[in-house]
């Protein structure tokens, strides 16, 4: 076996471990953050990381909206004062 042949075989290897590491973690409903931490995806913090993921997706909605609405700068203005009051 040449280097070459090692190398693809190992980077096949590696590459099959992933998926199934993968692929075992969704079955068992374990989650990663950004930080590497694990948990169940049925614990109390995956239901709030969803919560907060659910808001955030709904203030960019508001901002992408405000944004690209063809408004004069006032009008502009007063939606983001009502924005705020929220």
């Amino acid at each position: 076996m040449n280097p070459f042949e090692m190398v693809i075989g190992i980077v096949l290897i590696v590459s099959i471990a992933g998926v199934l590491r993968a692929r075992y973690r969704a079955q068992n409903g374990i989650l990663e953050d950004e930080d590497g931490n694990q948990f169940r995806a049925d614990s109390g913090e995956a239901k709030a990381l969803q919560t907060e993921v659910k808001q955030l997706k709904e203030r960019i909605a508001v901002l992408e909206r405000v944004i690209t609405d063809d408004r004069g700068s006032r009008e502009l203005a007063r939606e983001i004062e009502d924005l705020r009051k929220d």
